[in-house]
């Protein structure tokens, strides 16, 4: 297949070195110095470029920010059948977008990123398959997602914001609260140097990612139940009531188990 992706970042450099050993990929990124070492992808620089290529498929792995603009900029260069797609981690007004293109479309979300994910083993990795999306769109990315050992889920785009409102929303939240109560700490522990990790890594992602995930329409009320817990737990540490900090524990250890 002849598939074109948009955007030479973290995420649109992997989907280049992991399809081009089965496909024929060609990428393209406004900003020429990201294509410099992608070798195995045909490089383009302009975009009335993809008309010579004739994609069969467009990824666009640009930033959320940018990827309605980054469509409306290929679709004058595309063929009537090309299949349109999307990675983006929030699919708030996608369907829309897509319903009013008239166009196939097959939106997914590769559940992890390189700031944590070792890409080079992703069995322990999740992505999430569109419902809505065209059914052979949704079959290669099914059969992708199976290659690298992934497991794979299919949601709505309703159940998938909701999804990411729980799984990133609340851990996210977590760490920009520990980083907004960070002081220098001379001799931290080692549970205090993990949590350090995870927060210089989360805010060493794009800003405008972090904003959308914690402005999805769903996470507010993840928000009020961390919250909430908050509350509950500063009422027993402020009554130092041993029985019930056991019995919260106790519950907190079925919620993981």
């Amino acid at each position: 297949m002849r598939i074109f992706i948009m955007g030479a970042g973290h995420m649109g450099a992997w989907l280049v070195e992991e399809l081009c050993l089965e496909h024929e990929v060609a990428v393209y990124d406004t900003d020429r110095r990201k294509l410099k070492y992608l070798f195995h992808a045909t490089k383009l620089l302009e975009l009335n470029e993809i008309e010579e290529f004739k994609p069969q498929l467009v990824i666009n792995a640009v930033n959320l920010l940018n990827t309605h603009r980054a469509f409306d900029d290929v679709l004058p260069h595309l063929s009537e059948g090309c299949v349109l797609s999307d990675i983006a981690s929030v699919k708030t007004g996608f369907y829309e977008f897509y319903k009013n293109l008239g166009k196939r479309f097959v939106s997914t979300h590769p559940m992890f990123g390189p700031t944590f994910a070792n890409i080079r083993d992703l069995r322990d990795e999740n992505a999430i398959i569109i419902k809505e999306s065209d059914e052979e769109g949704k079959e290669f990315f099914r059969s992708f997602y199976k290659g690298l050992n992934l497991s794979i889920y299919e949601y709505t785009f309703e159940e998938h914001d909701k999804t990411i409102a729980y799984s990133l929303s609340i851990p996210f939240a977590s760490s920009m609260v520990f980083a907004a109560c960070m002081k220098n700490q001379e001799a931290p522990g080692t549970t205090f140097r993990k949590h350090l990790d995870i927060a210089r890594g989360l805010l060493s992602e794009d800003d405008h990612l972090l904003t959308e995930i914690m402005f999805n329409a769903h996470t507010i009320r993840q928000i009020e139940e961390i919250n909430s817990q908050m509350a509950y737990l500063t009422h027993i540490i402020r009554g130092r009531d041993y029985e019930e900090m056991q019995r919260f524990l106790n519950k907190l250890r079925d919620n993981i188990a």
